[in-house]
């Protein structure tokens, strides 16, 4: 059985979600990390056994790496990631995969182009209750999709967007929507499938910061359902994202990793084991257990081993922050964006 090199370039919070999920990964090797940050980096390598560099460049050449995880700022990970892929490494990004869709495609195009993997942190999608609700609406449990629901009702502080200058700009971080509603809206279009129009607002009402802390907006399906989405950081207390499935035959609620509300003919309500939490950082980013990043982190691996493609495709990725991108658009035009009109 092979083992898998892993490298990580960024040794910020999320960087330790993917560093617990290797420890625990059969058949995966920690080889090296990288941060600019040479006492950070330093006390990594140190205490994981491997190597370290402050300049990410270094780990790229290192024949050992065949995995790279890209756990930097949010805004260098489409140029980060690129760098990677054209070094002949395979990529998981955390999310987003990019700051924008052009941006993604040209991550998509290098993937393909040099025949390696690619595949953006989307972990939300493993827990229990969302693949519950996959296999439902796939198999057409509640009939017809009629509405969607979606709210991150989010709380951060200012000092949680003083704590680096990069955090709160449009280039480097996003707002409520790219940063913290990225894995709502990906599990909307995972769930309930493709968008073909929005109509977005969006807001700076709390901070002081350039992007949005309230972004808002009512979405028309391309299998015909409406939907209704809020994303923000203003919500004191802050509460836990909730989904909402309303169908032809009966209709599925949840609220952070909890099923609220089940009524779907013919199927009882599932019993979920071992779920804990919101499984979300509602007002804590660190907040969110490190399981589900093992099991994407895994099914990434055993992909690469059978030859097939990773859960969550790159593509997918794209799409969320294409989404996104038409949300923002929508509201600088003040009209109704058709995705295939979206920039």
């Amino acid at each position: 059985m092979k083992t898998w090199g892993f490298a990580l370039i960024g040794c910020g919070a999320i960087a330790e979600f993917h560093l617990q999920a290797i420890r625990k990964i059969k058949g995966a090797r920690l080889v090296a990390v990288a941060s600019r940050d040479e006492r950070k980096v330093r006390a990594v390598g140190e205490r994981e056994g491997c190597k370290w560099t402050t300049d990410y460049r270094t780990l790229l050449r290192d024949k050992e790496v065949d995995i790279v995880c890209v756990t930097t700022s949010s805004g260098s990970h489409g140029a980060i990631g690129l760098e990677a892929l054209q070094a002949g490494k395979h990529v998981v990004v955390e999310k987003p995969l990019a700051m924008s869709a052009a941006e993604a495609d040209r991550l998509i195009q290098a993937a393909e182009a040099n025949g390696l993997y690619l595949t953006v942190v989307s972990q939300r999608r493993f827990e229990p209750q969302h693949q519950q609700v996959k296999r439902v609406l796939d198999s057409g449990g509640i009939g017809k999709l009629l509405m969607v629901e979606v709210a991150c009702p989010f709380y951060r502080p200012q000092a949680y967007y003083d704590s680096a200058k990069w955090r709160g700009t449009l280039a480097e971080d996003g707002g409520a929507l790219m940063n913290q509603g990225i894995h709502s809206i990906d599990l909307t279009l995972w769930l309930a499938g493709p968008v073909k129009s929005v109509f977005g607002k969006t807001a700076t009402q709390t901070h002081r910061m350039e992007a949005e802390d309230m972004g808002l907006a009512v979405l028309t399906f391309a299998n015909g359902a409406f939907g209704t989405l809020l994303s923000s950081t203003s919500i004191r207390p802050g509460f836990a994202p909730t989904l909402s499935f309303y169908g032809e035959s009966g209709t599925i609620k949840l609220e952070g990793m909890a099923i609220t509300h089940w009524s779907v003919p013919d199927m009882p309500l599932p019993q979920l084991d071992g779920v804990r939490g919101d499984g979300a950082g509602v007002t804590n980013p660190r907040d969110i257990p490190s399981e589900y990043h093992q099991l994407q982190l895994t099914d990434f691996v055993n992909a690469l081993a059978e030859g097939r493609s990773p859960a969550v495709a790159a593509r997918e990725g794209r799409d969320a922050v294409r989404l996104i991108e038409a949300i923002y658009q929508s509201n600088a035009s003040g009209k109704e964006i058709h995705l295939g009109d979206a920039t």
